[in-house]
């Protein structure tokens, strides 16, 4: 006898409390194993797959693609036990479905790659056996409908019970409207527009909604785009911050780097050399690995450098981090900015992979631009900024040359040190990158 279990949105950790519908990975009536992803979401701060805890036939799904759901809301009901359902009798099923979790979610988070398993499993003319408890939930599923009455211009594209039954309680005829929902779903914005249009005609747009369509596109200031926008707010809000910058001649960097390289083994990159030489002026300087505590009225320097990178990626800028990066080789460096960028670049970073840094380094070089003034990423206390290395006029060893010429800048936040620490940092790390062999004496 099949008992139909409601999986609801966990909680994804790190404070969030939302997270918006981007694809389903299962249909009602699809076959799911435990700790199958069965949707992918995105928070403030990732993309990720949610797995269920349950295996059985898929009864309803709730929400539409591009719908926020609160942490808590019911996602899916599945009927646990059952090897095929009907499809009338899974939309009853996931309408009147049961109660609590048997088990405790299994695997959230530990594979973001993987491919979704789907299996659809063909109607039967058996029923379920037996009534099932009340779900809980009060949100309208997206489930497959009871059938309808066959006519001649065959099925109307309606899923939704609710959707139904709204239609018949006010005499809409489902037939004559247009869904605009996937491939002419009709969803129940569509029954209630028609409803207002039966009642009175629409009323001209005024002279001010005018004027303001003309104004051009708005575009809601929501998950990732929106989680950026408040962080860099509260960074202006909170932190006072100052910067400053140099010019290095990076010349002897390229070099060391390209004699690294032509030994063999893995490439290491310029933004590998970047941090370890970041980790060791965080060494001389701890006042720039630090956070500041405003209810404790405290600066608190921490122990370990957890490395910030951004990442330019289609969903926005990301800042994936490199924990512990203090104990890394340029090797080791260069290894995981690669498994991480290509995390961000296939939306699949772990909530746990934005968070906890410590200090950013940014690379907007690759942008083609020689100079910036970043914003910390808060709750840090600076961030490195590093230009285009390009080809430039500049005087060496007394003769007037063209060298590989680089621009540094070091954003601050003045509570934690004063310009002369900031001075000193910056200036170790343009020393590192003019010789490298500086570097030598603290390693």
């Amino acid at each position: 006898m099949p008992q139909v279990m409601e999986f609801k949105l966990p909680d994804l950790g790190e404070g969030l409390t939302e997270a918006e519908i981007v694809r389903w990975l299962v249909a009602v009536g699809d076959v799911v194993a435990i700790d199958q992803p069965v949707v992918e979401v995105e928070t403030a701060k990732a993309m990720v797959e949610v797995p269920c805890p349950y295996g059985g036939v898929v009864t309803a799904r709730f929400g539409e693609e591009g719908e926020e759901l609160p942490v808590g809301a019911p996602l899916i009901t599945v009927a646990v036990g059952a090897q095929s359902v009907p499809a009338e009798d899974a939309e009853a099923a996931g309408a009147e479905g049961s109660g609590e979790a048997p088990r405790p979610l299994i695997g959230y988070g530990s594979d973001h790659s993987r491919p979704a398993r789907r299996r659809r499993v063909r109607p039967v003319t058996a029923a379920v056996s037996a009534p099932v408890a009340p779900v809980t939930a009060a949100p309208a599923p997206v489930a497959v409908a009871p059938a309808a009455p066959a006519a001649a211009a065959g099925p109307v594209p309606v899923i939704s019970p609710l959707v139904r039954k709204l239609a018949k309680d006010h005499g809409v005829d489902l037939r004559a409207l247009h869904g605009s929902g996937p491939e002419g779903l009709i969803l129940r914005a569509d029954v209630e527009a028609a409803l207002a249009a039966l009642r009175e005609p629409a009323p001209a747009p005024s002279p001010a909604t005018v004027a303001v369509a003309a104004q051009g596109e708005r575009i809601p200031l929501k998950g990732l785009r929106g989680a950026v926008a408040e962080k860099l707010s509260r960074s202006r809000r909170e932190i006072p911050d100052a910067t400053c910058w140099v010019d290095a001649d990076a010349t002897e960097l390229m070099a060391a780097r390209a004699a690294m390289n032509a030994v063999g083994g893995p490439k290491i990159s310029v933004l590998a050399l970047l941090a370890r030489i970041c980790t060791a002026a965080l060494a001389k300087y701890p006042e720039l690995n630090s956070t500041v505590d405003l209810a404790a009225k405290e600066i608190v320097r921490l122990p370990s450098v957890h490395l910030g990178f951004a990442a330019q990626t289609e969903r926005g800028l990301v800042v994936p981090v490199v924990r512990d990066a203090q104990g890394r080789n340029p090797e080791s460096l260069s290894a995981e900015f690669a498994r991480l960028t290509e995390l961000a670049r296939a939306g699949k970073l772990a909530p746990a992979d934005l968070t906890g840094g410590t200090f950013t380094l940014n690379n907007y070089g690759v942008f083609g631009v020689d100079g910036s003034t970043p914003i910390i990423n808060h709750p840090e206390a600076a961030m490195l900024g590093v230009g285009r290395i390009i080809d430039k006029p500049w005087v060496h060893d007394g003769q007037l040359a063209v060298r590989k010429v680089v621009q540094l800048s070091l954003t601050f936040d003045h509570r934690v040190c004063d310009g002369g620490t900031a001075g000193g940092f910056l200036r170790y790390v343009a020393d590192c990158v003019e010789s490298p062999a500086v570097l030598l004496r603290s390693l």
